[in-house]
């Protein structure tokens, strides 16, 4: 629709205008940039709970201005997690996603093995590390 360069009356009325196009240019700036970051949790157990939790760390960290990325919610739709191969494999393209990703976030108080290596490696990449309880409250370690 836009923002119309005519008043209620039909007169051209540029000052409002150029002021609800400048406040509509900086709310698209504020919302343009948004970093992505890696959702770390545990697969292995209850799969099923699992993957739920999962998707709600992912919506937290949308709602809170971040691109989400969590491999454990996708890999396992065509990998088999029971297949060691394909674990390693699943694993491999994990650490290659976190790479990519500006942040890791930890939740939950239950550090799997394969949650471990991903800090590992975030850790040695040096990237930054933030840790959640279940219910997505940040916590100091």
């Amino acid at each position: 629709m836009g923002i119309n360069k005519y008043n209620c009356e039909g007169y051209y009325d540029p000052t409002p205008y150029e002021a609800l196009t400048r406040i509509e240019n900086e709310a698209r700036k504020l919302h343009s940039f948004r970093p992505v970051v890696y959702i770390c949790s545990p697969l292995s157990g209850d799969v099923e709970g699992n993957q739920e939790k999962a998707a709600r760390y992912c919506r937290f960290a949308v709602d809170t201005g971040y691109i989400p990325i969590a491999p454990h919610l996708y890999f396992p739709r065509f990998m088999n997690d029971a297949n060691p191969r394909e674990r390693d494999l699943a694993l491999f393209m994990d650490i290659v996603l976190l790479t990519k990703c500006a942040e890791l976030w930890v939740f939950g108080d239950t550090i799997s093995k394969g949650m471990s290596i991903e800090i590992e490696k975030a850790k040695r990449k040096g990237q930054t590390i933030r840790y959640f309880t279940e219910n997505c409250q940040e916590v100091s370690v």
